[in-house]
């Protein structure tokens, strides 16, 4: 059942026009994510959620009731923005009893839930100490535990992670997912971190140019995208341009100025003529020369490499001078850059896009 309906949303500034017919339906107790570049949207539709910002048109449900014309403190959402915008005079008890003290609940109240947010967020040691006395990742679990104190109805995150480093952006990462499964609140995270998005959402709302591109599981974005821009935002792709003929037999194949194959989805491809034809690199091997198995086999030079252990993500360079990114084994060791080799990969791991 759903909890909040977005729908149709639009939003204009003068003449242009930052939201197109949004519309979205989440689960209560939903981790979703809103994913897209910078202006594509993503951050004024979270603005709109939490009451900061008027719509043009459309409507927000939340469990069967419009809320769009409320102010944002009467909505019961939790909001972490980017800088956490924490009060630098305050101890850490204190910011987070802050809403519980503005809603006037009693004292033994907010002792209670201020201390089972601070061992929920690993920071009861940490209860007497201000802002400027933690590290980044510190202050970012305060901000969450300010923002849940109360209880909300949902959760929103403004790319609160995005002004950490990778390996406590992923330690931050695991702790929010353990948190939303502690509580069951309904989160709906912003951010143009792939990795962060796919990491942690149930499903992820992928936003272009003030649209919702695709709506579903990192795994069906990634696997199956529906179109062109969300195979190549959603993970690292290659992308070939080609069409879709008939050859005798009836058999479909698809020609590119690169390589020739059969069609796996004959009726698929037909029905789609131009198409886009999509090949993940960890779909692709790098071989020193081709076999014969049924894969199609590219003739390219190394253009470059990254080594990243067992494996190395090659950038290759293609006879036409396109790029072509593919891992290979690396375990006894990584080709030269220039090293003329062969990218390889089957045709039945090739997706097709319209």
């Amino acid at each position: 059942m759903s909890s909040l309906e977005i729908k149709n949303i639009c939003k204009h500034y003068g003449a242009f026009q930052a939201l197109h017919d949004v519309s979205l339906s989440i689960r209560k107790g939903e981790f979703v994510t809103l994913l897209g570049p910078s202006g594509s949207g993503k951050t004024t539709l979270l603005k709109i959620l939490a009451g900061f910002e008027p719509v043009s048109s459309g409507a927000i449900m939340m469990e069967g009731r419009d809320i769009i014309s409320l102010p944002p403190e009467k909505r019961n959402f939790g909001l972490v923005f980017q800088g956490y915008a924490l009060f630098p005079h305050m101890s850490v008890y204190d910011n987070i009893a802050y809403p519980l003290r503005v809603r006037r609940r009693p004292k033994a109240e907010i002792d209670e839930r201020v201390k089972a947010l601070l061992e929920l967020v690993q920071l009861g040691k940490y209860a007497g100490r201000k802002p400027q006395e933690l590290s980044g990742g510190q202050q970012q679990r305060v901000a969450l535990a300010r923002a849940l104190v109360f209880k909300p109805d949902l959760l929103l995150l403004d790319e609160p992670m995005s002004a950490l480093d990778k390996k406590l952006r992923h330690d931050l990462q695991e702790e929010l997912r353990d948190i939303h499964s502690t509580l069951g609140t309904t989160f709906i995270n912003v951010t143009h971190d792939q990795e962060e998005a796919m990491h942690m959402s149930d499903r992820i709302a992928v936003v272009n140019l003030g649209r919702i591109e695709a709506y579903d599981t990192a795994h069906a974005l990634y696997r199956k995208p529906k179109t062109r821009f969300v195979a190549e935002f959603v993970g690292k792709s290659n992308i070939f341009q080609g069409r879709i003929s008939s050859e005798p037999g009836n058999a479909c194949v698809f020609t590119s100025a690169n390589f020739k194959m059969p069609v796996i989805d004959p009726v698929a491809a037909m029905e789609a003529g131009n198409v886009s034809l999509m090949v993940r690199p960890e779909d692709a091997d790098i071989f020193t020369a081709p076999v014969t198995d049924g894969r199609v086999f590219l003739s390219a030079k190394v253009a470059s490499s990254t080594y990243s252990g067992d494996r190395a993500l090659y950038t290759l360079t293609l006879a036409d001078g396109t790029h072509f990114i593919a891992y290979g084994n690396a375990r006894s060791g990584v080709h030269a850059n220039g090293a003329d080799v062969f990218a390889g990969f089957a045709p039945e791991n090739t997706i097709l896009l319209g």
